[in-house]
C-alpha cells in the first residue's frame, strides 16, 4: 500500500511572511501617528510605544517554541510524492487570508495615535519583529538537524491556520537543498559566478 502524496509548506515560510507586512504597516503607523499630539504627549508616546515593541517582539518570538520543537523532534521523512509549494506560493497565501486583519490591525494602530501617539504603530512592528526572530530561531535548528521542516496545506486551512495549532499533527523533513527558501524561510541565494 502506497502513501498518497501531500501538498507541503515550509514552517518558517509560513511564519516568517507576516513579518515583513507587520513590520511595514507598523512603521507606518507610527510615522503616522507621531505627527498627532495626542492624548499623552508624543515624547510618552513614543517611550511606551518602544517598551511595547520589546515586549511584542519577545512574546511573539518566544510563543509556542514548544510545540514547534516537539513537532520538530517528531518530523517524518517526506515521501517521493508529496509536493513542496514554493515560497512565494506560500507567501501569497498567508497575505491573502490575513489581508483584512492587517488591515484592522493598521487601522487600529492608527487611532490609538489619538491617545497615545506612535503606541499602536510600534505594537504592531514588534509582532513583525517577533515573528522574523521566530523563523530565524527555526531556521538554526532546521540547520542544527540539516532537515528543512515542512507542514502539510490542509492542516493550515487554506493558508490561515498556525503551523503550530492544533490541527496539525506532525511536521515532515526533507533534505537541507529542498525546495526554493533557505533555512529560516527567507529567499535562498543564488549561487555567484566566478
Amino acid at each position: 500500500m502506497t502513501r498518497a502524496g501531500q501538498g507541503l509548506v515550509r514552517v518558517a515560510v509560513v511564519v516568517r511572511a507576516g513579518a515583513a507586512p507587520l513590520g511595514w504597516l507598523g512603521v507606518c503607523a507610527a510615522g503616522i501617528g507621531v505627527l498627532v499630539p495626542g492624548l499623552t504627549g508624543r515624547r510618552i508616546g513614543v517611550l511606551a510605544g518602544a517598551a511595547l515593541f520589546i515586549v511584542a517582539a519577545t512574546v511573539v518570538a518566544c510563543a509556542r517554541r514548544k510545540r514547534y520543537a516537539a513537532l520538530a523532534v517528531s518530523a517524518s521523512r517526506a515521501g517521493k510524492h508529496d509536493v513542496l509549494q514554493d515560497r512565494a506560493v506560500t507567501v501569497r497565501d498567508w497575505r491573502r487570508h490575513h489581508r483584512w486583519w492587517l488591515l484592522l490591525a493598521f487601522l487600529t494602530a492608527l487611532a490609538t495615535a489619538f491617545a497615545v501617539p506612535a503606541t499602536g504603530g510600534l505594537l504592531l512592528a514588534g509582532c513583525g519583529a517577533g515573528l522574523r526572530l521566530k523563523a530565524a530561531w527555526l531556521g538554526r535548528r532546521e540547520r542544527a538537524g540539516e532537515a528543512l521542516l515542512w507542514v502539510r496545506v490542509d492542516w493550515l486551512r487554506g493558508g490561515a491556520g498556525s503551523p503550530a495549532g492544533k490541527p496539525v499533527r506532525g511536521y515532515r523533513s526533507t533534505g537541507i537543498a529542498a525546495g526554493d527558501a533557505a533555512p529560516g524561510g527567507a529567499r535562498r541565494k543564488s549561487p555567484t559566478l566566478v
